[in-house]
């Protein structure tokens, strides 16, 4: 039973690094397109995301559905603790895809504007709470005996939330200026590359303020039990600015993935073996092992992941592979 919840923490965990590393970019994508103020310009944004935005968006879909077969308790608890928060990511997401795919149906310049901002917004509330529900889980969660939550929606608006819901979303930014710095050509390309190198000082500073932050004040915080999984991100960190200054847009954007992929790392282990730590020490917290289906279930579902999951990783190699080296003009 132990290596069978062993199992699922794993496949999870590789469906929500999968999302932020492949959806962050279109997210990031997304919110620079509030700068982009000729058309061709924001046509080109819309185009170079056009061939992966919603299969990007299967990661996220997936692994909810994961979670809520796998580990029931984690996912009640979660989705009701941050059920505004979650409703407003949601009307993000299909803000965005509305808008995504009726923007450029239309002529008149009104119903343009319109899809604009729900462009625009529908990127920015998910890079920015998908980074404070990750914070309130670090800091951990009120919980009764029921894993019910027992705060309020102000309560997971705290500083230290709010600083890592900020520093997730520079990073999907400078994930995404990255992408568009490489899929794009000419005056746009350069613009792109200075938005990854105005957005990557706040990423950075925000980077080393959370993780610190973290190691003071919260016993499970990120640099507490992973260690060398942040020292690698930080070193990634560096090396990215590198590739960035030299033009060097793919590798940037493999580095970019890396450091999103540690940081991710660094708060799965940092929180193992729960899933939703208590927030006090003392208090109810639901852990991989008391909150988890059926052994039933479990095998089941691994049977079905076994056979799934490799078609959704060779659909995405080749989706990626057929356009991802294609330019934008």
């Amino acid at each position: 039973m132990e290596t069978l919840q062993i199992i699922w923490l794993l496949l999870i965990g590789v469906l929500f690094i999968g999302y932020a590393v492949l959806d962050g970019f279109d997210l990031g994508a997304g919110v620079l397109y509030l700068f982009a103020k000729e058309e061709d310009e924001k046509k080109a944004i819309l185009r170079s995301i056009g061939p992966f935005w919603d299969g990007n968006e299967v990661w996220l879909l997936t692994a909810g559905g994961a979670l809520f077969a796998a580990y029931p308790a984690v996912y009640a608890a979660t989705f009701s603790g941050f059920y505004l928060a979650m409703m407003l990511v949601l009307f993000g997401l299909i803000f965005r895809a509305v808008s995504i795919e009726f923007r450029n149906q239309s002529t008149a310049k009104l119903w343009k504007n319109i899809f604009d901002v729900g462009f625009v917004v529908g990127s920015f509330l998910p890079a920015l709470l998908y980074g404070v529900a990750v914070g309130n889980i670090v800091r951990g969660l009120p919980l009764d005996i029921d894993y019910n939550y027992t705060g309020t929606f102000f309560d997971l608006l705290n500083p230290y939330a709010l600083g890592v819901g900020l520093n997730g979303l520079f990073m999907f930014i400078t994930h995404g200026a990255i992408f568009l710095a490489m899929r794009t050509e000419g005056e746009l390309s350069k613009k792109a590359k200075r938005w990854a190198q105005i957005s990557y000082w706040p990423y950075l500073g925000l980077f080393i303020g959370i993780s610190l932050w973290s190691f003071i004040s919260h016993h499970r915080g990120p640099f507490v039990l992973s260690p060398w999984v942040n020292i690698t991100a930080l070193l990634g960190m560096i090396a990215l600015r590198v590739f960035i200054n030299f033009n060097q847009f793919g590798r940037a954007l493999l580095c970019s993935g890396a450091v999103i992929m540690g940081i991710m790392l660094t708060v799965g282990i940092g929180i193992y073996p729960y899933w939703v730590p208590p927030l006090y020490e003392g208090g109810i917290g639901l852990t991989v092992f008391n909150s988890s289906s059926s052994f039933s279930t479990l095998f089941a579902m691994l049977v079905i992941a076994i056979i799934g999951m490799p078609i959704v990783i060779i659909y995405n190699i080749y989706i990626y592979k057929l356009f991802l080296k294609q330019k934008i003009n």
